[in-house]
């Protein structure tokens, strides 16, 4: 399986396991900027694609996102290959940090950051996917803009999310986290939480 490695300047201990969201590729410039910015606060970072992604490049054709059970076992292997859950922080831009979300507890990880929680579908907020998030026990930060049509300020606010969930809000951010200074502000952050 490729990898895209963003190492930091001196050695560290601290390593991010970063997944990329449903429909941009590791190598996307967002994820690109991202894996950089946190590099340079001393963390290493590890992106990966998972199966469909990966297939999208070799055959040119845009292809749906793998199953649930496909992306989940791409995560674990992953992690099994970086030494382990204790060894690694996880996370990733929406589809890739609820994933992460669903194995942190599981593989007994570090630390888990999302970047643009898909709390639920656009326009479909009756069809949450934050029953497993009342119950988390990982260390997590979530990164959300407070506009992101995948679920706002307002709505966030009113749902049941386990006490070791940080969610901090980037303001008139997107579901990329659009806004003045705002992705440099959620890189600092997540890197204080990871290396924290």
């Amino acid at each position: 399986m490729p990898y895209l490695v963003d190492e930091p300047l001196t050695a560290t201990s601290h390593t991010l396991l970063f997944a990329h969201g449903a429909g941009a590729a590791m190598d996307h410039p967002w994820m690109t900027r991202v894996a950089r910015g946190l590099a340079a606060h001393g963390i290493r970072v590890v992106r990966f694609e998972f199966p469909y992604m990966a297939a999208r490049r070799t055959s040119g054709k845009r292809g749906a996102p793998d199953r649930q059970p496909v992306l989940l076992e791409t995560f674990r292997r992953i992690i099994e290959e970086a030494g382990g859950g204790a060894r690694v922080a996880i996370g990733g831009k929406s589809m890739g940090g609820r994933m992460a979300s669903m194995i942190a507890d599981e593989l007994g990880v570090r630390a888990l950051v999302c970047f643009g929680y898909p709390f639920h579908p656009p326009g479909q907020p009756e069809k949450l996917r934050t029953a497993h998030l009342a119950e988390l026990r990982t260390r997590t930060l979530i990164l959300q803009g407070t506009r992101d049509p995948f679920g706002t300020e307002k709505e966030v606010c009113a749902y049941r999310l386990s006490p070791a969930i940080r969610v901090e809000w980037l303001p008139e951010g997107g579901h990329s986290l659009e806004g003045k200074g705002n992705l440099e502000r959620a890189i600092a952050l997540a890197a204080a939480f990871v290396t924290g």
